[in-house]
């Protein structure tokens, strides 16, 4: 869960932006919009499919 507290001197508006980017950061707003919509199962595979092999390719890059 995320919270924020008011830290002196601060606004509203200053809070309100820094729980934004704490929920951006968490991938929480990634999440409610995957969750939006119905995801077919064989396109749920073909994302995780795509997303292990783009880290493949990333870690295999760094250890060159």
């Amino acid at each position: 869960m995320i919270k924020v507290k008011t830290r002196a001197g601060e606004s509203i508006q200053q809070m309100v932006k820094r729980f934004k980017k704490m929920c951006e950061k968490e991938g929480l707003i990634r999440d409610i919009k995957r969750n939006s919509y119905f995801e077919k199962p064989s396109e749920k595979n073909r994302r995780k499919r795509k997303k292990s092999q783009r880290m493949a390719r990333i870690t295999s890059s760094n250890r060159i």
